[in-house]
């Protein structure tokens, strides 16, 4: 998989993505003893693809997955299928062989990085610097799938980094007795979508968290991010955090919050995951109907009332 995009990018605009997708995904045993959350289909697509197609609808082209040495099915995905492509053709199945052939545009390449140990997003993120290089770049948890009609969460930050050539995190508006599972931040000048950060805490219990404004799985950094997570001290579990890392940065660079337009389901739960299997059924232009009927039926023999 070549990178053949012709076209050079306008100035400071993000060509680069990285995925962290070496977790083990626990809360998913038994089905993750063999197939990676990431690979975990909503619909008939995994959780990496959409990550991938909003990191691409976004003008990223070079997309380095940082992976272990034992997850195999992420590459296996991303790598060409000869036998499958073969038989597909053999019988006339042209509209199959296009999914499986597109799952990556022409001009977007993969890179795989092997992340040796699991030491957290930061080392995670800091395992993909030899090919990002010194220019800014995404950081997308496949975790966090955000649905949106319009432009991706992605390309809403692209635009907004591009704009004010600062670092972009994705937040969104959490019940104040959830920030203990979230990075919560801190913001002045808070205007239309974005404000600049001030403060950003990991997991504050409710009653010590600086506001309501979660950061969720996107990220836009610049390079100085690597030098700072080379720098910053192991916590918890001996692992280096992403969040220590940007507190680091808006001491010496402007880093803002993004309200995202669009909704984000939490896929790295069951609930979540449940959830947004029924959003895109619905949403589906071939099966939202049906879907409609069966959840009905599914309600009806529970005594629930019609669906609104």
């Amino acid at each position: 998989m070549s990178d053949s995009s012709s076209s050079s990018p306008a100035p400071g605009r993000i060509r680069k993505a990285v995925f962290p997708v070496a977790g083990l995904g626990t809360r998913f045993l038994p089905a993750t003893k063999t197939v990676p959350k990431e690979m975990l289909p909503i619909i008939d697509r995994p959780l990496i693809q959409y990550a991938v197609d909003e990191a691409v609808e976004a003008g990223c082209d070079t997309l380095v997955f940082v992976t272990n040495r034992y997850k195999h099915s992420v590459a296996d995905y991303f790598d060409k299928a000869y036998e499958l492509e073969q038989k597909l053709e053999q019988a006339g199945k042209h509209e199959q062989l296009e999914l499986i052939r597109n799952v990556l545009p022409k001009g977007v390449r993969a890179v795989f990085v092997t992340q040796a140990e699991a030491l957290g997003l930061g080392h995670a993120v800091l395992c993909a610097k030899p090919v990002i290089g010194n220019e800014p770049f995404a950081v997308l948890l496949p975790d966090d799938l955000i649905w949106n009609r319009g432009p991706g969460a992605l390309s809403q930050m692209a635009d907004a980094a591009q704009a004010s050539g600062a670092s972009v995190v994705a937040v969104q508006d959490v019940p104040r007795e959830q920030t203990g599972s979230y990075g919560i931040v801190a913001t002045e000048a808070f205007q239309d979508r974005q404000g600049r950060i001030t403060e950003i805490v990991e997991k504050p219990k409710p009653d010590q968290a600086p506001s309501t404004l979660a950061v969720v799985g996107r990220y836009v950094l610049t390079p100085r991010i690597f030098d700072l997570l080379e720098a910053t001290t192991p916590g918890a579990g001996g692992e280096i955090q992403l969040t220590d890392a940007i507190s680091a940065l808006l001491r010496e660079e402007t880093v803002s919050a993004y309200r995202f337009r669009g909704t984000r389901f939490d896929c790295g739960t069951h609930l979540g995951l449940i959830e947004a299997t029924i959003r895109y059924a619905l949403d589906h232009e071939k099966l939202s109907d049906s879907a409609r009927r069966l959840m009905q039926n599914a309600l009806d023999e529970l005594g629930v009332e019609e669906l609104k």
